[in-house]
Formats: C-alpha cells, structure tokens, sequence
C-alpha cells in the first residue's frame, strides 16, 4: 500500500485484503509503505520475488501520473516492470474545507489565493491527480495555490480537520466519512455531474469551472508472476467486486467497482500514462 493509512487506497486495500483473505484462504497483510508519490512502494513490489505474495495497490499516482511527474527519477517502468491484475475503483475527486476557513465556495477558495495571504491546499502527495487538479486550478484563476503535500490522504485530512490547512483535494472515499461527520466542508466535486451519494455537493463546473479528475486504484504484482496466478488473483478480485456488499459499499464512499481482466487492466494503465503525460507537461509540474 504506497500511502500512508487512512486514504482511499489504504481503505480500499484493507476491504480488498479481507475478502481476498476470505477467497483464497490465507493471510492477508497490508503493508503501508509510502513516499515520493506512491513511487517508494511500487518499487519495493517491482523487486519483489514475482510469487503472487507481494501485490500493490497500484493507483493513478503511481501507475498514471507519476512517470510523466517524475520524469525518469523512479526506477521502475510502469507496464513492464508489473504484472497487471485488476481495476478496483474509481472515484471523483472532491475539495473538502476546515469549516472554520471561511470557504464555503470555489469563489471563497479564489479569493482566499488572490489574497496577500493566499491558499494553501493539502493532497495527499505530489503526483496525484489531485496535486494536478490544484494546479491547472492555479493556472485558470491567475494565481499560483499553495500545494501541501502529504504522504497520504490520511495525514492530509487529518491537517484539514485540525485547521493546520484550510483546504484539500482529496479523493471522494476518503474523504466522504469526513464529510459526512461534518468534520470538512465539501466545496466543489470534480465530476461531470453532481454524484448521487451526495447531491448537496456543487460541481466545479456548476461553480464557472470546466475542470473534472477522476482517480482509480487497482491490484497489481512484480513482472514475471506465472499467468496462473494472475489469472487466479484477477477471478478471485472481480468476483468479491461484484457482490452486493462491496458494490453498496463503494456506492455509499462514492466510488464504482472495477471489472477489467489482467489485459485490460494493462491496457488501461498504458493508456492513463499516454493521457496524463501532456496534461503534466503543460501543468509545469513537478516533483521537488
């Protein structure tokens, strides 16, 4: 798991853990192993014995946007290096405020960063979707935003909640408990339209903003694992996706199920690598 606990890729690795422990019949341990945007856990599982006892969390971050963000400084290649197993979710990202920082709207964020003081705004690391999504917003007002990365969505929401950081774009599982609690403020949902589990939360695009991102995470292990395995571990993931006690579950975190073979998966995950490449290049971001 490349995060720290407490983000939806933690959450969704832990409900993944316990049904593929249920399904296959062994231990199933989550190892919370983070860093330099979800590239220090991948490349621990990239060197890992290809025997199907060491997977990854591979996610949008570390399989999408990373390779483009960090522009050859991992030390992994994001197809080749992995084998492929299954999409698990996706979900939209949504910006959550401390009820206290006065920012109930995109027009209160704006404000805020064209103020001497300016906008400080918390993801869970540089080279997500949401670090991407903070600053292609900074590119549409004028005014750089202040990006905060943390090494993951756990420690992240946790600085929000405390007011340490006034804002975060954040992925909708892990921060939809939160919400719902009223410990953050959800601002604005980067969808295309308003999501059924929380119809109360304005789009961006309804607020004058044409800015939509969506993340996924999916289960994926070291190049080289027997195809028997894969096989194995992709039947076994799709069919604990499909009841109906997860599907409830994601609906209610704000996420959809994946149902992809191990083909598709690889082809998805070379596809998002293609996507996000020009989109990083003309961010300007980078990983310091």
């Amino acid at each position: 798991m490349p995060f720290a606990p407490g983000g939806t890729t933690d959450l969704v690795a832990r409900l993944l853990a316990a049904g593929l422990q249920e399904r296959l019949g062994v231990s199933v341990v989550v190892e919370n192993r983070a860093g330099a945007g979800a590239t220090v856990g991948s490349e621990s599982v990239a060197r890992a014995a290809p025997d199907g006892y060491t997977l990854l969390m591979s996610n949008i971050a570390s399989h999408g946007i990373s390779p483009s963000v960090y522009r050859g400084r991992i030390r992994y290649d994001a197809v080749a290096d992995f084998a492929h197993i299954a999409l698990v979710i996706s979900n939209p990202t949504v910006w959550v405020a401390n009820p206290r920082a006065g920012i109930r709207t995109l027009a209160d964020a704006v404000a805020r960063a064209r103020s001497p003081q300016g906008l400080d705004v918390a993801t869970s690391g540089a080279g997500s979707s949401n670090h991407l999504l903070v600053v292609r917003m900074g590119q549409i007002i004028g005014k750089e935003l202040n990006h905060i990365p943390f090494r993951g969505a756990g420690p992240a929401m946790q600085a929000v909640i405390a007011g340490q950081v006034p804002m975060m774009s954040d992925s909708l599982p892990s921060a939809s408990s939160h919400i719902r609690q009223g410990s953050v403020l959800a601002v604005a949902m980067a969808a295309a339209q308003r999501h059924p589990s929380f119809p109360d939360v304005p789009t961006f695009r309804e607020q004058g903003f044409d800015l939509a991102s969506e993340s996924w995470f999916g289960l994926s292990a070291p190049a080289g694992t027997p195809a028997a395995i894969v096989e194995r571990l992709n039947r076994e993931t799709r069919a604990f996706l499909a009841t109906d006690a997860v599907r409830a579950r994601f609906a209610e975190l704000g996420g959809s199920a994946g149902a992809m073979s191990p083909e598709e998966y690889t082809e998805f995950v070379r596809r998002e690598i293609a996507a996000w490449a020009p989109l990083v290049q003309a961010s300007g971001a980078t990983a310091d």
